[in-house]
């Protein structure tokens, strides 16, 4: 064995021993860095002949191959067993359930909007969307609100800056306003026909929505949901009050027995005016009076807001809290479980 085939044997016992790869470089640094074996075998050609530089450079050439080789190896053989620590510190055990994403779905009180849209859509009723900033005349003057009444209060409402100081914009506290609106439109659509005697067709709409009050405790919150609804034509009677709104509590609550009570009350948009009752026959409610919407017929000055001839046309109105219904249908009795965003309440639900 001549000197160079021992040179490399003896980095390649080198580079076995190295346990690391910071190991290794310092190996490889021996023999192939600025002062290593190699290196310094190669500075000595400078002193030989043209011929025997060729023959000794050749040889040591190769020697530097087999080196190279030899090194290129173990480091592969190091980030191999790096790799084998890496996956053995974080095996998985195959065995075990996978983690599954939850699926989501819609809030309670969603489920209820959309139950009650699908219940009036089948009655024929319309969905009426419209701004939660309103004002003055639409909130409460065209829905024939004194200016004296408490609603009005900064107490019990939450005004906007930028509006009129005679007439300021305000969050909405009911979604009656949508009423006139829709209604407004709908007189605007037919104004030819009104003006030429002819009957108009009936306005019949629901208006659910988001609503703002100064109020908060386990059954109110500043922001719940209301659902307004609208009958006006030539005939529209208290009667076909109690068959809608009747018909709509038994299909909301799958209820066929559920008795109602149109209890007489007092509203500024409506005259007569009665509260709405339901009494269930079964369940832990069972026998119990609960209150469950305002009502009655509109009154003549919100039918001619409306631009209409009261003398002509005539209609029902009401007014129900969707996160009531959510609380009755589903055994809620904390109002604000419903917005505390509780992943744990939330799912039951889906």
């Amino acid at each position: 064995m001549n000197e160079l085939d021992g040179l490399v044997d003896s980095a390649r016992q080198r580079f076995a021993q190295a346990a690391t790869p910071a190991d290794l470089e310092n190996a490889k640094a021996q023999f192939l860095g600025k002062s290593g074996r190699i290196t310094e075998l190669m500075k000595g050609l400078a002193a030989l002949g043209v011929d025997e530089k060729k023959a000794r450079g050749a040889v040591i050439n190769q020697a530097k191959q087999a080196i190279e080789a030899a090194l290129t190896a173990r480091r592969q053989e190091l980030a191999e067993a790096e790799l084998q620590a890496h996956l053995k510190a974080e095996a998985l055990d195959v065995t075990l359930p996978g983690r599954q994403r939850g699926i989501g779905g819609l809030h309670p009180v969603s489920l209820t909007l959309e139950r009650i849209e699908a219940i009036f859509g089948s009655m024929g009723f319309e969905v009426a969307q419209g701004p939660e900033i309103e004002s003055d005349w639409f909130n409460f003057t065209a829905l024939n609100t004194p200016e004296d009444h408490p609603a009005r209060s900064m107490h019990d409402t939450f005004y906007v800056e930028g509006g009129p100081v005679n007439a300021p914009n305000l969050l909405r506290t009911h979604t009656s306003p949508m009423q006139i609106r829709h209604a407004v439109q709908h007189v605007k659509k037919h104004r030819a026909a009104l003006d030429a005697g002819r009957a108009m067709p009936e306005i019949r709409v629901i208006a659910p929505g988001r609503t703002y009050r100064v109020d908060s405790d386990a059954t109110h919150s500043p922001m719940f949901h209301q659902c307004e609804g609208l009958w006006i034509g030539e005939n529209v009677s208290f009667k076909d009050l109690k068959v809608v709104f009747t018909d709509f509590c038994r299909t909301f609550f799958e209820s066929d027995d559920l008795v109602l009570r149109f209890r007489p009350s007092f509203f500024p948009f409506t005259e007569p005016s009665a509260e709405v009752d339901i009494q269930f026959q079964r369940g832990p409610l069972a026998g119990r009076w609960l209150e469950v919407a305002g009502s009655g017929e509109v009154h003549p000055n919100v039918v001619r807001n409306m631009g209409l001839d009261p003398e002509r046309y005539i209609g029902f109105a009401f007014g129900m809290g969707p996160d009531r219904l959510t609380m009755l249908r589903y055994g809620v009795n904390d109002l604000r479980l419903f917005f505390d965003g509780d992943i744990r309440f939330l799912s039951q639900f889906q």
